[in-house]
């Protein structure tokens, strides 16, 4: 199995963050590549159907419906948060990081992967104001 290290240039510091400034993955691994997930369902339609995209205001809410989807992936692979090696999150308003970073953290717990957020203007799923997308590295398939 690939081995999986948070890289910290300043240990002391660690607690600090909400991610780790880097990840080692040492190989072999199965690299899985989650698109970006937001809080309406998993699969829907195309073009959308707005009855799928009935979006709860709570960014807190939001988040947790978006890693919901993301453990979907996650789980079909048998891998577990920890395999997570880096998030993207795009947010429609910066001043709800925080919020979304707790949320983000009860599945994580201790562990901090390689992250960045980026404000946005808008998202493609209707009513959404966050999108994540994560990197997993796993034992090679069998």
């Amino acid at each position: 199995m690939a081995k999986i290290e948070a890289v910290q240039p300043r240990p002391e510091q660690a607690g600090t963050m909400p991610y780790a400034p880097a990840v080692s993955v040492e190989t072999p691994a199965e690299l899985v590549f989650i698109s970006g997930a937001t809080p309406s369902p998993l699969y829907h339609k195309h073009p959308h159907v707005p009855e799928e995209h009935v979006q709860p205001d709570d960014i807190r809410e939001q988040t947790r419906r978006a890693m919901e989807n993301i453990k979907i992936v996650l789980d079909h692979k048998k891998l577990t948060w920890r395999n997570i090696i880096k998030v993207t999150k795009y947010l429609t308003d910066m001043r709800e990081a925080d919020a979304m970073h707790e949320v983000m953290n009860g599945y994580f717990g201790e562990w901090r992967p390689a992250s960045t957020t980026i404000c946005i203007n808008n998202l493609s799923s209707p009513g959404a104001r966050i999108e994540i997308e994560m990197i997993a590295a796993g034992p090679l398939p069998h």
